[in-house]
């Protein structure tokens, strides 16, 4: 297996101690279970147990120098292939047979060069696809997420990856769209018969075999001038029928394709749409916040498909859904050629319409066409529980049997997504008391999930600390129901029905264990009972896994609710410090509020920087740095499993662990701090300063094996630690170069990851900040 350069790449970098902390897990697992510390025992142990060693070992040998260097039969390096099987091996079904001969000849001490080719053996075999690591209740697998990106110039390549990803599959030709979102509009159906009766009537008619003038090739720009045509012909019917016209705004198509829309991050062009009927001219440039309808032309009836017209007018939908942020979704349309769709894009993905072809049903056209005219506001996709009176925008909560009025100030915050939580956050305050801030705080969560609203009243009635504060949480209702995409938003279209429907493979759960792959606690209840001397030793194989047995079937069909919180803390993001002093005191508040939400028995599993907040202001009375968004915390008393079927987050702060599907623990958490910190250096060049950097950018897109490998490569030999850090920071950071890299060998220890939960490192974090924040008290 070897070649002379691969032996003296072996002989060159040897392993050392590096294996004496799994050895000495081995022993412990074996004195434990009353078994003699010998490899021969390893056909004793239980999977866990074997889980419990093997992860540890591949973690050592993966960040050794020496898998870096070694090659395998031109796939890369043997580092890349560790770092596949430790996924591998993180889930539940993996087979542990495989890597028993590696163990032993670990145990066993035997020379480094036989150690090298049993680890070759293991990765050359066929690995079975991990299971989905949603087979425990505190582990959700991992989905990407437009709205993860943190500092990214969102270049349309990357960005289009990870919206594939997002919407997953887009459901097209369900027979009862029209009626689910047109019928509701007054007049519609009459009104689109009388027009295209005129259509159809004289000597010359505009619809005769087809619309009048429509290019045969469907080249984009005379259709466009086709459209336009048509459009004032309609707008004319719309004027000379007053008594239909009800809606106080009027609005009018858009066709600028060479012009791009502002508000986008990355520059962006729009085809066709309707927007609001504003005083500006038709050539004046339009915002994002104006686009009412997207729509997308293609001169190809082959482009009616997913990789094409489908995730272009996907595109577009995610710019209006962020700019416009009171919009609970955005309905769309795509012709290609002349076949034409209608699209509707929520909290779950893109669905569409059956495919009908303009040029022979006509009058669908004019009334999709007269229906994107007349909808109200609320049938586009507008929260009608946000009001708006004397210019205020507010809305109205029940508190104590009373109704309250909350007075929007602005916008704070507008997860730039379509499908995922999408979490809005506004500025407000009490009718009346201005100086109340409070933050509005709407999201789409999973059923599944405990309610981020319960979760927080129940941390602050318990008096946790630095944790924004419960004011009021409720499921908003739309037209007396509960406002979720399968039902409300989607009028409850069966999305079976879709000619392009195919059923996910339900999976059944059985005997399922969590994937802890490191040493120490596998549930709050069982670390409770352990004394201060136990803390950090191997668990007993019974207090390691959980296993939980179901007959339920996974439902592919997924759903999300509208949630509403209201906080009584507000702050700024975190990287809006003033100065490194009043930084490095926040982050020491915001790991006291971690401390705390887990003393109190909840983890929080979303460190991210938009997460962590801070309050320099002596008039506001929120807490002075806070954590924020619960609504990825779990009680970590809970046995069951949760059928939420996606985690998203920031994908950046993520420790490595968690994106190699550990089960989460507080050190992943611990560990997100560093990464914040770390991103924030390199990112801002001061408290108003931002900006993104192309080596980091690729984190918002790689994958989580790769995006691990990564993080793996930043932090495991100090060299390379300080030379990325002494070329990146900027240099309003620079002084935190030294602090940054006492941190990382705390939550690196011996430059690698984490192998035993640490009791004490949130003490020891808050410790070392403490003592650096007067270093820099005057910088």
């Amino acid at each position: 297996m070897r070649n002379e350069s691969q032996s003296k790449i072996i002989e060159e970098n040897p392993i050392g101690n590096d294996l004496d902390t799994f050895r000495a897990s081995f022993g412990s697992i074996c004195k434990g279970a009353g078994f003699s510390a010998a490899s021969d025992a390893l056909k004793e142990l239980e999977q866990q147990d074997l889980r419990n060693l093997t992860l540890p070992l591949l973690f050592t040998l993966q960040s050794h120098t020496a898998s870096g260097l070694l090659t395998n039969n031109g796939r890369g390096t043997l580092r890349s292939d560790l770092l596949r099987l430790i996924s591998a091996a993180a889930s539940d079904d993996f087979d542990f047979e495989r890597v028993k001969p590696l163990l032993k000849s670990a145990l066993d001490s035997e020379p480094d060069a036989r150690i090298w080719d049993r680890a070759y053996d293991v990765v050359v075999e066929s690995t079975p696809p991990p299971r989905s690591v949603a087979s425990s209740l505190q582990q959700t697998p991992w989905l990407r997420n437009t709205s993860s990106f943190a500092n990214s110039s969102e270049h349309r390549k990357y960005v289009d990856d990870v919206l594939k990803e997002e919407l997953g599959p887009m459901y097209v030709g369900l027979h009862r769209f029209h009626d689910a979102y047109f019928g509701g509009v007054a007049g519609l159906d009459a009104a689109s018969h009388v027009f295209f009766d005129q259509c159809v009537e004289g000597s010359d008619p505009l619809f005769a075999d087809g619309w009048k003038g429509w290019p045969e090739d469907a080249n984009q720009d005379d259709v466009l001038s086709w459209f336009a045509d048509f459009s004032d012909k309609l707008m004319k019917f719309v004027d000379s029928h007053g008594s239909i016209w009800t809606h106080q705004h009027r609005r009018r198509p858009l066709a600028q394709p060479n012009k791009p829309i502002q508000g986008s991050t990355a520059e962006r062009k729009l085809d066709i749409g309707f927007v609001e009927d504003v005083i500006d001219g038709k050539d004046s440039q339009s915002h994002w916040s104006q686009i009412l309808i997207p729509g997308e032309l293609k001169s190809n009836p082959s482009a009616d498909k997913a990789s094409m017209a489908w995730l272009d007018l996907g595109r577009y939908a995610r710019e209006v859904l962020v700019a416009q942020n009171t919009r609970r979704f955005v309905l769309g349309f795509t012709i290609c050629g002349s076949f034409m769709r209608v699209w509707a894009f929520d909290r779950l993905g893109g669905i569409a319409s059956e495919q009908f072809d303009i040029n022979k049903d006509g009058r669908q056209f004019v009334y999709t066409m007269l229906g994107f005219l007349w909808m109200s506001e609320e049938q586009l996709g507008f929260d009608p529980t946000i009001m708006t009176a004397n210019g205020k925008r507010f809305i109205e909560v029940n508190r104590s049997g009373s109704t309250e009025r909350i007075i929007i100030d602005e916008v704070m915050q507008r997860a730039p997504c379509i499908a995922g939580r999408a979490t809005t956050c506004w500025k407000a305050h009490p009718e009346g008391r201005p100086e109340m801030l409070l933050v509005i705080k709407d999201s789409w969560q999973y059923p599944e999930r405990d309610e981020e609203g319960e979760l927080l009243r129940e941390a602050t009635a318990k008096g946790v600390v630095n944790i924004a504060r419960h004011y009021y949480h409720e499921t908003v209702k739309i037209d007396g129901k509960d406002d979720d995409v399968r039902n409300n938003v989607r009028r409850e279209l069966d999305i079976t029905q879709a000619a392009n429907y195919r059923p996910e493979r339900p999976t059944r759960r059985s005997n399922i264990a969590p994937v802890t792959s490191r040493e120490g606690r596998s549930n709050a209840s069982a670390s409770r009972k352990r004394s201060s001397s136990q803390a950090g030793a191997p668990l007993p194989s019974s207090k390691r896994s959980c296993s939980v047995s179901s007959t339920k079937t996974v439902n592919p069909l997924t759903n999300r609710i509208h949630r509403r919180v209201v906080l009584r803390d507000y702050g700024l993001p975190i990287y809006k410090a003033s100065s490194l002093s009043a930084l490095l005191i926040a982050f020491e508040g915001c790991i006291e509020g971690h401390q705390s939400l887990y003393k109190a028995g909840f983890l929080h599993r979303d460190i991210s920087d938009n997460n962590m907040m801070i309050n320099e202001d002596v008039d506001n009375p929120s807490w002075p740095s806070f954590l924020i968004d619960l609504d990825l915390t779990i009680k970590q008393s809970r046995e069951a499993v949760s059928g939420a079927r996606g985690k998203t987050g920031t994908r950046a702060f993520m420790a490595i662990g968690a994106l190699l599907g550990e089960q989460h623990s507080f050190m992943h958490d611990l560990e997100s701090f560093f990464w914040v910190l770390f991103w924030i250096c390199i990112h801002y060049d001061g408290p108003e300063k931002s900006r993104a950097v192309p080596q980091f950018d690729k984190w918002n897109y790689a994958d989580m094996e790769e995006l691990a490998k990564l993080k793996l490569g930043t932090v495991t030999k100090e060299s390379i630690f300080v030379a990325t850090i002494e070329k990146n920071f900027t240099d309003y950071y620079n002084p935190l170069i030294p602090l940054l890299n006492e941190l990382r060998k705390v939550i690196f220890p011996l430059d690698k990851p984490w192998e035993r939960e640490d009791d004490n490192l949130h003490t020891r974090l808050r410790e070392i900040l403490q003592n650096n924040r007067e270093v820099y008290s005057t910088i």
